[in-house]
């Protein structure tokens, strides 16, 4: 008996090529571009091990934990790390990246996330970007709770290595990602004598076997439900239109955001500027007295399809995420969402406008 996802032919060189070539037209984007099979940890720390090395002086820009891991990284290749923290209810700005550079003119990496879905907050990559440029650092961006989302041009903004992944806004699986890498990206990892080579790590194996062949000749056989899966998402943003895919991710934080504001009980919302609130996924803090894992266990006790999670590590405690991303930037879903997590803190005394919050919501989405 044949069954779709199990009888699966070969995936061929130029499919796999034509799979690459949609998701350079996504970023807009004339570099090469690499599509791997794993989930976007692995482009991430493949694109920091092959680009930077002892010698390198990097500006690692911490707003969120995925900022933190980036550091530990370029730590462990024997890089020089400065790192930028900024608190994680704001965002990072290019003046505050500029008097990184007045103050250690020898760096040479940058390395940046777009949006934090874990802390819900975005950075301004284009006016990094341009500082960067400035100074000729290789610029290093992780995008992949961004794409989709809002934009995300890797040539416009000067961005040597951009990860993307496609399991959030894009709406497809964890278990495939993709790079664009700029000719000075490859530059510095053909320079460096500690890139990762024959290795699952290595973007120079991959530019050797793959792309200097012509893309004629696959290297590996490739998980074709993970690819196929890549191209339907590609499909389905380009029959929508990008724009219209980032506007309904941006109206379902705008939502959020308004809808949490008038919910009431003390849940607010936890990035405090809405131009640094990421379209993707918004967090918020509960009250004092209140733990925002039980709130949101409870919430997910009722309904477990609701896109709601708690903070990561410490931020268990008091910070909830609702991640309104891919299926779940609906009206739809952010009603619920906020409505179960009104019922949890009518049930521990606080007082909440239930029906306040759905105008809210309802509001902001017209």
């Amino acid at each position: 008996m044949t069954h779709p996802f199990l009888d699966l032919p070969p995936l061929s060189a130029a499919h796999f090529a034509a799979i690459e070539d949609g998701v350079a037209r996504l970023l807009d984007t004339r570099q090469d571009v690499l599509v791997m099979q794993g989930e976007a940890l692995l482009p991430l720390e493949g694109a920091i091990r092959s680009a930077a090395g002892p010698g390198t002086t990097a500006l690692n820009v911490i707003t969120g934990p995925y900022g933190q891991t980036f550091g530990n990284w370029l730590r462990d290749c024997g890089a020089t790390v400065i790192d930028l923290s900024v608190p994680f209810h704001t965002a990072v700005s290019a003046a505050q990246v500029r008097e990184a550079f007045a103050a250690h003119p020898e760096i040479d990496f940058v390395s940046l996330v777009h949006a934090e879905a874990a802390t819900g907050n975005t950075n301004p990559v284009a006016e990094i970007g341009a500082v960067v440029r400035e100074h000729g650092a290789l610029f290093y961006l992780d995008a992949v709770a961004s794409v989709g989302a809002e934009p995300v041009l890797p040539d416009a903004w000067g961005v040597d290595l951009c990860v993307i992944g496609a399991q959030k806004a894009m709406g497809g699986p964890a278990g495939v990602s993709a790079v664009s890498v700029s000719e000075r990206a490859w530059a510095r990892m053909a320079a460096n004598p500690h890139a990762p080579r024959r290795s699952y790590l290595s973007l120079l194996d991959w530019k050797e076997r793959w792309l200097d062949g012509g893309r004629a000749a696959l290297p590996h056989a490739p998980a074709q439900l993970e690819m196929l899966a890549l191209q339907a998402c590609l499909e389905r943003i380009e029959a929508d239109g990008p724009q219209a895919v980032m506007r309904r991710h941006r109206t379902a934080a705008l939502a959020t955001r308004a809808g949490a504001v008038a919910l009431g009980g003390g849940l607010e919302p936890y990035v405090y500027e809405e131009a640094d609130a990421a379209p993707v996924a918004t967090t918020l803090r509960v009250p004092s007295g209140v733990v925002a894992s039980e709130l949101v266990a409870g919430a997910l006790a009722g309904d477990g399809t609701l896109p709601l999670a708690a903070g990561g590590g410490a931020l268990a405690a008091e910070m909830i995420r609702v991640n309104h991303y891919g299926v779940d930037a609906t009206v739809g879903a952010v009603q619920a969402s906020l409505a179960a997590l009104g019922a949890g803190l009518a049930e521990r005394g606080r007082t909440v406008d239930l029906e306040g919050a759905r105008r809210a919501v309802e509001s902001a989405w017209r």
